[in-house]
């Protein structure tokens, strides 16, 4: 199996605006396997989805151990990159994070400003950007250039005044990218005017999500077109086989 090193190497190459790259959202090692034999580079693992495999709720409604029992469980089946939604940190602090992903072979991260155990309070925006430096300085101490996807939910809590909520989540975010963030994730469903100004105006390659059962609203040329780097699809994936599963059991209830 490859170097942690140069899992974590690749995957930060794999981000270029304009040539976005699509990591499926797995949730264990079958999905992951599935996705890798499809034809992808690289993955993420997402916490809704792998809390719903195992019976919890998302929302950090599972521990951090349980996420990286099922993380060592996917980077035991595919020899791809794997990064890993760790929401807000599960109340841990950034060397904990960090040590638990390295050690079940983890080579990037989502980390987002909703904190789960603080009554799903929002991180001030300096709050959230010393986190990301925190995750930066565990990780490059230990040799290892963790890529690190700073997510804002401004958008999803529909936090403040829409008149200047891209504002917000633009000063936010840049806050996060010179923290040592690589990947800038403004979370949510976004016209084609909100993501070009995202991708124009934000210093670092974004991320977007996008239904895969849905792939003409907006499709991938569509994103790369506006200056996406990477697309993830959260909890959709799970959700549309979901949805055949229902079809096919159907009949048989």
């Amino acid at each position: 199996m490859t170097s942690l090193e140069s899992r974590a190497k690749v995957l930060l190459e794999l981000h270029t605006p304009g040539d976005p790259v699509v990591l499926p959202t797995v949730w264990d090692a079958w999905s992951a396997q599935q996705a890798v034999a499809a034809g992808f580079a690289a993955l993420t693992v997402g916490s809704h989805p792998v809390a719903d495999s195992i019976g919890r709720s998302d929302n950090e409604g599972m521990t951090f151990e349980e996420l990286l029992t099922r993380v060592r469980q996917i980077t035991d089946a595919v020899d791809v990159p794997v990064s890993v939604d760790i929401e807000s940190g599960y109340g841990l602090q950034p060397a904990q994070l960090v040590d638990g992903l390295f050690e079940v072979g983890g080579a990037g991260l989502n980390i987002e400003d909703t904190v789960h155990s603080e009554n799903r309070r929002l991180r001030g925006a300096q709050e959230h950007a010393d986190f990301v430096h925190g995750l930066r300085q565990y990780a490059d101490a230990a040799g290892v250039h963790l890529v690190i996807n700073a997510r804002t939910d401004l958008f999803l809590r529909r936090e403040g005044e829409d008149s200047d909520r891209v504002d917000r989540a633009i000063e936010r975010l840049k806050l996060a990218a010179a923290a040592g963030a690589d990947v800038l994730y403004p979370v949510g469903r976004h016209s084609e005017a909100v993501m070009r100004r995202l991708t124009s105006e934000l210093p670092l390659p974004v991320n977007a999500i996008a239904l895969p059962d849905a792939p003409d609203v907006p499709g991938k040329a569509e994103l790369a077109a506006q200056g996406v780097a990477r697309i993830s699809f959260g909890p959709y994936l799970q959700a549309a086989l979901t949805a055949q599963l229902t079809r096919i059991l159907a009949p048989w209830s």
